[in-house]
């Protein structure tokens, strides 16, 4: 985990306010609060992804069925070359 210190300066009163409110909402830190905050953001492209990745998997299913596995036809087909 990271030890760098973050300063945000010039947030403006209601910011920092809004953000207190909420952490005081859910019993945790106005710290706490900003780096879940800082964390859910930085995911969010990883999540988008995820989701595209599954949409699109879901309709390669819908399209082409779920296919067979695959695993003992190679596997027999190794042994046979060896």
């Amino acid at each position: 985990m990271a030890v760098e210190a973050v300063k945000i300066r010039k947030l403006p009163d209601w910011v920092v306010e809004a953000h207190k409110a909420k952490a005081e909402q859910e019993g945790i830190s106005l710290e706490e609060e900003l780096r879940n905050l800082l964390t859910e953001s930085a995911l969010k492209p990883q999540r988008d992804f995820a989701a595209k990745a599954e949409a699109w998997t879901s309709q390669l299913k819908t399209r082409y069925g779920t296919l067979s596995d695959s695993t003992e036809i190679i596997r027999e087909d190794r042994e046979e070359r060896w």
